[in-house]
């Protein structure tokens, strides 16, 4: 065979399409463009996304950076076909983070890695990051759309993303105000939100071994609705509190549970007793526990068990704080107090 005879391989050949990511690029488009502001100053498809901080000229701004991922809750996705929810999790996630400190959000970026580019489902992927920045009120300005040939398997992608957001120095919530004696006020999660899904997988379809339309006990929906339940945004209940000054610390509570993360905003000396009883135990966590013959302390390690955020405030603000919550639709009490009789937290 002569040199000209020879199959002239292309990036095509090699398993990458650029046609299909231009493709997906153009589609997407419209839906990223929805969530911009007076702040992007250029349009998507440039190299770098800018974006104008128009800040008070007698602040200090801070800006405060998260990234995460949404986690094995994907496998849900890749089972169910179901990928319009995956992208509201993460920006969700990654916003309650920031929002800890008391950051404002202004911009987000994801990263979308696949082995084979399906133009539709990094339309949906999107669809559900744009529609997160949307609940955040934030603008998506950039992205990577990355198609890796035998990196991940068949039908499977990866997703994760990069929050930044703004704070003045002098309204930084740290926890470094708490004191014994506050409040602390549980916020209602959606359910699961992003964590503990490798142990909630192993239960629900290897030890019950149930398909993704089945109904699960006691909660009257199926696995696929119940485990794709997207993660609650605080941002928009939580953001008017902030500039009263009453919030002395928060927590975002996810992998790790209340147990490890509520500790990440005591002041050293302080402890936090946790009152168990004192809010509704969403069915999915029964369920799990019941099944999965899973010991307490272990779900309280691994899930947030039905409260997804938590603010400290001074005792005699609690209820006002918990009215003001709930009238945004957050059902929120006081599940706590903080101690100095301990350090970490203890549930009685």
């Amino acid at each position: 065979m002569g040199e000209t005879d020879r199959e002239k391989l292309t990036y095509k050949a090699a398993g990458v399409d650029i046609d299909a990511a231009a493709e997906a690029t153009r589609h997407i488009g419209e839906l990223v463009r929805s969530t911009f502001n007076s702040n992007v100053l250029r349009d998507i498809g440039t190299f770098g996304a800018m974006y104008r901080l128009d800040e008070p000229a007698d602040s200090e701004p801070v800006l405060v950076s998260s990234v995460d991922g949404v986690g094995t809750k994907l496998k849900v996705a890749f089972m169910t076909g179901r990928h319009d929810t995956v992208g509201i999790d993460l920006v969700a996630h990654c916003v309650n983070d920031i929002l800890v400190q008391a950051a404002r959000p202004l911009f987000f970026l994801d990263y979308f890695a696949t082995s084979n580019l399906d133009p539709g489902v990094a339309e949906s992927v999107v669809s559900g990051l744009v529609e997160g920045c949307k609940r955040a009120g934030c603008a998506l300005i950039g992205g990577e759309i990355a198609e890796l040939p035998g990196f991940y398997n068949e039908g499977e992608y990866d997703l994760a993303g990069c929050i930044v957001g703004v704070v003045s120095r002098d309204k930084i919530v740290d926890g470094s105000t708490v004191e014994k004696g506050d409040a602390i006020v549980g916020l209602a999660s959606s359910g699961l939100h992003t964590n503990g899904y490798s142990l909630a997988r192993r239960i629900v379809f290897d030890v019950c071994r149930m398909q993704p339309d089945d109904v699960i006990d006691g909660c009257g929906r199926s696995a696929a609705d119940e485990l794709l339940e997207p993660h609650r945004c605080y941002a928009q209940p939580v953001q008017p509190l902030l500039g009263e000054r009453s919030v002395r610390g928060m927590a975002h509570i996810t992998g790790g549970g209340i147990t490890d993360n509520l500790p990440r905003s005591l002041p050293k000396g302080l402890g936090a007793r946790i009152e168990r009883g004192r809010w509704r135990v969403p069915p999915i966590f029964e369920f799990l526990q019941q099944k999965g013959n899973v010991d307490e302390s272990e779900m309280y390690r691994t899930f947030n068990m039905g409260v997804g955020y938590i603010l400290v405030v001074p005792a005699e603000e609690s209820d006002r704080v918990c009215a003001g919550l709930k009238s945004c639709d957050v059902d929120a009490r006081v599940i706590g107090a903080v101690t100095d009789e301990w350090e970490g937290v203890r549930y009685v």
